[in-house]
């Protein structure tokens, strides 16, 4: 066996050189738009991605260019997935997006223009925040995990924070509330067990070393069956009764539960109840750009505020202008309806049957039923119905998907039972042109 393989030509010899790359066609054309520099660099990253994971020849001088063009870039989401993390979550608004156009160049970012002087970037989303959630105070970071992290290390560090067991969640990328907790210096006390939790677990823990308990929404799953919580009310008198701080994360970023959220834990309703502090994404269901949220007590709000930490969490520019043109909508019910995540929530069958309908004649596809999702980690038990279209492919479904995801933009399809489906949940009137041309043209 050894010598037979000793006899198989390595594959990887019938890659070019980096000069002999730079001779052919393709590449050779690709200069005249980038500098040597660049495309020499391509060359080289295609042929170690090449040598270490596919030896094969076949599509090198595509592979190249495709790496001198932005990887960032606009993607439509037919998957029926609407805060789909890795297609950015929440797409924004058009006011939101012209804020962040405008202040792309010098902006009155951490300038007060009345006096002259510096001024606070988190003063732009104050009003429009304690209008919003009641909240006293207000701040801003780069997200929500970050926010959680600022409040423990200003508000608790080298202290025990108490924590239900059936909280101690895991976020996206692998983060999880005991890493949290850990960097930020104090020290975690587990109450309870993964699906019973009462008031009296969380009083048999407090002791002298005790600065703050903290409450965990469990955004992207649910215990279900034989379970019991502490309710926030009980909590909140608790933590007042001795003197700690009640920090609750609300997660998934809902402002008010009078909406389409089901019983979603929101940050209005936190506020009334009495937290010190209250944590959310920004990119989620307020479906604006990513930043995590903090609202509060005047009081805690300001210890978070001023902590060096901020320094190395504050968001930049473009976000606390994006930031400020979402909120500015989110206070009227009809501009509110403008805010792309909050108008696909609010789809109605009928809407998404047409939007289908449409599709299916543009490109000879099928109407069929589906079962779209929020994403991002919000409302997990959530199912929206919804509508996709198939797309006729007779090379097979896996090769058709790669293919429309080659496109310019690319179209993130979703592959079941063997066929390949466009759900119309996450696509506006633009993205249904782009996809018709996109599908007919392969």
């Amino acid at each position: 066996m050894s010598d037979e393989l000793a006899d198989t030509p390595d594959p990887r010899r019938g890659l070019p050189s980096v000069d002999q790359a730079l001779r052919r066609p393709v590449i050779a054309a690709a200069l005249e738009h980038h500098s040597r520099a660049a495309v020499v660099a391509a060359v080289r990253q295609t042929l170690e991605r090449r040598r270490r994971d596919d030896p094969s020849v076949g599509g090198f001088d595509d592979e190249v260019v495709r790496a001198l063009s932005p990887s960032l870039r606009r993607a439509i989401n037919a998957t029926g997935v609407i805060l789909h993390t890795n297609l950015g979550r929440a797409p924004l608004a058009d006011a939101a997006i012209a804020a962040a156009v405008e202040a792309a160049g010098y902006a009155t970012l951490e300038w007060d223009s009345t006096t002259g002087h510096r001024g606070s970037r988190h003063s732009h989303v104050q009003l429009s925040l304690r209008a919003l959630t009641g909240a006293p105070a207000a701040c801003v970071v780069n997200t929500n995990a970050g926010g959680i992290l600022l409040a423990l290390v200003s508000l608790a560090a080298g202290g025990e924070v108490i924590v239900s067991r059936g909280e101690l969640v895991e976020i996206g990328g692998g983060f999880r509330v005991p890493e949290v907790l850990a960097a930020s210096g104090c020290r975690l006390v587990e109450v309870g067990t993964t699906n019973k939790t009462r008031l009296d677990d969380f009083a048999r823990a407090i002791t002298p070393q005790t600065r703050a308990i903290l409450r965990v929404h469990p955004s992207n799953y649910r215990v279900v069956g034989f379970t019991e919580s502490t309710p926030l009310a009980d909590l909140v008198r608790l933590a007042a009764e001795h003197d700690l701080m009640m920090i609750d994360d609300l997660g998934s970023g809902a402002l008010d539960g009078d909406w389409v959220f089901h019983g979603e834990p929101d940050a209005r309703t936190a506020i009334a109840t009495g937290v010190d502090v209250a944590a959310f994404s920004g990119d989620k269901l307020l479906g604006g750009p990513q930043c995590g949220i903090l609202v509060g007590t005047s009081d805690a709000i300001a210890r978070c505020a001023g902590h060096p930490l901020m320094r190395a969490l504050r968001p930049d520019k473009l976000t606390m202008a994006a930031l400020d043109a979402t909120l500015r909508l989110h206070q009227d019910q009809q501009t509110r309806r403008t805010i792309p995540t909050i108008r696909m929530l609010g789809s109605t069958a009928a809407e998404l049957h047409d939007r289908a309908q449409r599709l299916a004649r543009a490109v000879g596809g099928e109407v069929v039923a589906t079962v779209g999702r929020v994403g991002g980690g919000s409302l997990p038990l959530e199912e929206i119905a919804s509508y996709a279209v198939t797309v006729p492919a007779p090379e097979g479904p896996d090769v058709c998907a790669a293919r429309l995801r080659a496109l310019d933009p690319p179209i993130v399809a979703r592959v079941a039972d063997g066929k390949v489906l466009l759900d119309v949940l996450a696509m506006d009137d633009r993205d249904l042109s782009d996809v018709a041309a996109g599908v007919c043209g392969t």
